[in-house]
């Protein structure tokens, strides 16, 4: 799957003092390891003390954590990943679906469902492991929970997306989604993005309507980039609720790539595979070759074939 998103353009000298201000001040206000909050984990992976400034494509392991109240989030099983390239001297951006319940070799323990590397290893374990299946490691892994992303996709104001075939689920959303563009508030895109068992497609399915989101936020950021306060405000609100181990330089690059992708130059895929029964279990057995040629094809310009 790939898909092309108008561009209102702003200027990237805007853009960039922006986030400078933004992230210049972050010494004050990224938590301590005293005080972490626990609504976004930004973590750096252990290969490397940082991103080196001449590599140009960075590559974050999204996931959204299914902890519930009281559990750590970072050590609970991930319901949405996504592997997300950007490369910061075109804007591309490529991200990578990875369906929830892939059945994979974990490094250290027996194979098993891909987001049982959280609980057993943390984001550290989840990225060496998402890893083994694309052949690209991440340099970060970012976790949020869902609570706090519905109240991001409220305070944008919601999101549309093009929704291609209606569905529901009697917990998540008994009233159902239609087909065609429709307007979701912060609830109804983590219903969105959650629901697989209603779908068709399951898990593949799931991990699709994930990347619509995705897209769909980043292009209501973008419609709203320029109204004054906007940017400051959000990103400052992410910071504070923000546990990392990033220095305020670190933060500034990162933010920076996401600031730069280009919507015209984004590539999305979801790698497929078969569902079967293993030890009791309903997984997916991923198709690695695809997986992998994904990760190859992006790796050095974060660009994905057309159609997978």
């Amino acid at each position: 799957m790939s898909s092309q998103i108008p561009r209102r353009r702003s200027s990237p000298v805007r853009r960039a003092g922006v986030l400078g201000a933004i992230l210049g001040a972050t010494a004050l206000v990224v938590p301590t390891a005293q005080v972490a909050p626990d609504d976004v984990a930004l973590v750096r992976m252990q290969r490397s003390s940082a991103v080196d400034a001449h590599q140009h494509v960075i590559w974050i392991l999204a996931v959204g954590s299914d902890a519930r109240p009281g559990q750590s989030m970072t050590r609970s099983r991930g319901d949405a990943l996504q592997m997300v390239g950007l490369d910061t001297r075109t804007g591309a951006a490529a991200a990578i679906g990875i369906p929830r319940d892939s059945f994979v070799p974990i490094p250290g323990y027996s194979a098993n469902r891909v987001n049982a590397a959280m609980v057993l290893g943390g984001p550290q374990l989840l990225g060496r492991t998402v890893a083994g299946m694309v052949g690209v490691e991440p340099d970060y892994v970012m976790v949020t929970r869902f609570p706090f992303f519905e109240d991001l996709v409220d305070d944008i104001g919601g999101i549309t997306v093009t929704n291609p075939r209606a569905f529901s689920d009697v917990n998540l959303k008994p009233e159902g989604f239609k087909r065609g563009r429709i307007r979701l508030d912060g609830y109804g895109a983590m219903a969105f993005s959650r629901i697989r068992k209603s779908l068709a497609g399951g898990d593949f399915a799931r991990s699709a309507n994930q990347q619509r989101v995705l897209r769909a936020i980043g292009a209501e950021i973008r419609a709203r980039a320029d109204r004054p306060g906007f940017m400051e405000r959000g990103v400052l609100s992410v910071v504070q609720h923000m546990a990392t181990d990033l220095g305020p330089a670190e933060l500034f690059r990162v933010a920076q790539a996401m600031a730069q992708v280009e919507p015209s130059r984004i590539t999305m895929c979801v790698v497929g595979g078969s569902v079967a029964t293993i030890r009791g279990m309903s997984v997916v057995r991923p198709n690695l070759t695809q997986a992998r040629r994904l990760g190859a094809a992006a790796r050095d310009d974060a660009t994905l074939p057309a159609g997978c």
